[in-house]
């Protein structure tokens, strides 16, 4: 009976943290109220001096005879488990020991309850960190030698008894574990602290996706498209290069319906004026394309002859080139009768209800949800303006389009298992544990684990993404600034783990 009764109290709290949460915009109590400041201080008490020096009198002095504490992985236990734990475990060696709990400020809410216009308890919920500090007997404890070890959220429920305000109720949970302090989670838990960091680095604004499941979990979207303008969740951004996985997808995808050949030479639909003289030309096909063994340069703009030649013999190095997808989306024009963007949009856009997808700008565009691009020094770049769609750059998406675009390339829809197999091998080696596949780049995790990856980069836009078929999970980070991929460490490090400390070590790995 007793175990019902702490079920069906646990649920009764539930609801009630459920429905105040909806009332937060018209219930929560503001910092400067007198409430808010008096169950702040019992918070201190309860963890600065109680549960951060060990002093078990007064944790034990702030809890109620009533108290029922609902752990996520220590399971129940009332106040005199509460104080044997803290006595036997927590508090057992503090000359050897010591552990730290830090409020994010920031997450911390306060609801008050009434009862017939009488206020008889109070809600506070919030995050915390967790910190270790473990020394040899006789010591001293040095703050640097702290350890983050955790973070969780808790709810508490604090009523008047007689008068004093006593904690009644705890529930403890979304514990997750934690190994370093670049690892604080507040940072993207909190969206001042997120905006605080960002201004810091200068980011005008930053939109994240995250996949899990296989599925565009959540969209995040922080900083302002211009002053006082703040970035909305359906930010339109030129992501830059992260056009080029469309263009592959599109191909990929007449491939698998049989209408093209990876393997066919290209210049029976295309020869550019500039190599029609070159033998190599013959060699050219999507393949060699999509891997970025065309032996062209990134752009013929970059050669002081300004016309497009060949560095190496196709097929038998890795060279990225942009003048390489445009000469594959000229083949495909010639042979289809049809542009790029009207191709991308009958077998990716609109299937998949890409609505704020674009490959040329036009009037369609909302320029109200448009991220202005920004060097490094706050100066706004006019936006590129494609009349003709590029096969290589200035795709315009939201983070909203890219991630279902993202999640049907990680499901593998509209492609066949044999060109999807093609995709995802080891096409050409670019450094160690790094290759390219077609269209995307490919991480080798170990252990038969991998990533596909790609990144954007033009004046004021810095994009990245990343995904993991075999967790189904993916992390999408555009930003609208020159030097945007100084944010990218620490996201990927947070969002994807210790895969994201794989991937990171990769890249930085010469």
């Amino acid at each position: 009976m007793k175990i019902i009764h702490y079920i069906f109290q646990l649920k009764i709290f539930l609801v009630g943290i459920l429905f105040f949460q909806i009332q937060n915009a018209i219930s929560q109590e503001e910092k400067s109220s007198e409430l808010y400041k008096i169950i702040m201080s019992r918070d201190s008490l309860l963890f600065n001096v109680g549960f951060n020096t060990c002093d078990i009198s007064v944790s034990e002095s702030l809890c109620s005879d009533q108290l029922e504490f609902y752990h996520d992985k220590n399971g129940l236990s009332n106040k005199a488990d509460f104080v044997k734990t803290m006595k036997s475990g927590l508090c057992a060696s503090p000359s050897t020991y010591q552990s730290r709990r830090e409020l994010i400020d920031e997450s911390t809410k306060i609801y008050p309850l009434y009862k017939n216009g009488v206020l008889y308890a109070a809600l506070q919920t919030g995050i915390h960190y967790f910190y270790e500090n473990k020394t040899n007997k006789g010591e001293p404890f040095l703050k640097e030698n702290e350890k983050l070890v955790g973070k969780a959220r808790f709810s508490h429920l604090w009523v008047l008894e007689n008068n004093v305000w006593k904690l009644k109720r705890i529930l403890s949970y979304d514990h997750e574990p934690t190994n370093s302090i670049e690892e604080k989670i507040a940072l993207f838990d909190n969206d001042l602290e997120t905006e605080k960091w960002l201004k810091e680095n200068n980011v005008p604004a930053l939109g994240l996706g995250i996949i899990s499941e296989g599925k565009l979990k959540q969209i995040k979207t922080f900083g302002h498209l211009k002053r006082e303008v703040s970035a909305p969740f359906n930010t339109i951004w030129n992501v830059a290069s992260l056009t080029k996985p469309v263009t592959a997808i599109v191909t990929l995808k007449l491939v698998s319906q049989g209408k093209w050949n990876l393997d066919e030479p290209l210049y029976k639909y295309w020869t550019d004026l500039d190599i029609a003289k070159d033998p190599n030309l013959k060699l050219l096909t999507t393949r060699i394309v999509l891997s970025h063994q065309t032996g062209f340069p990134n752009w013929r703009s970059f050669n002081d002859s300004k016309k497009l030649d060949f560095k190496f013999k196709p097929g038998t190095q890795y060279q990225y080139s942009g003048e390489g997808f445009e000469y594959l989306r000229k083949a495909l024009e010639k042979k289809f009768h049809k542009t790029l963007d009207q191709l991308a949009s009958e077998l990716i856009f609109e299937p998949l209800k890409m609505n704020d997808s674009q490959l040329v700008w036009n009037d369609k565009i909302d320029l109200s949800r448009y991220a202005v691009n920004y060097d490094k020094d706050g100066n706004a770049y006019e936006p590129t303006k494609n009349k003709t769609a590029s096969a290589a750059d200035d795709l315009l998406t939201t983070v909203g389009d890219y991630g279902k675009f993202l999640c049907s390339v990680m499901n593998s829809e509209g492609l066949s298992q044999n060109v999807y197999n093609d995709m995802i091998s080891h096409q050409v080696e670019t450094k160690k544990n790094k290759y390219f596949g077609l269209g995307f780049e490919i991480y080798d995790l170990g252990n038969d684990n991998y990533a596909l990856s790609h990144g954007g980069a033009d004046k004021g836009v810095q994009t990245l993404f990343f995904l993991l078929p075999k967790t189904k999970q993916g992390l999408i980070i555009f930003t609208n600034v020159d030097d945007g991929y100084k944010v990218y460490a620490k996201l990927i490090e947070h969002f994807l783990g210790e895969n994201g400390k794989k991937l990171i070590d990769i890249e930085t790995k010469s």
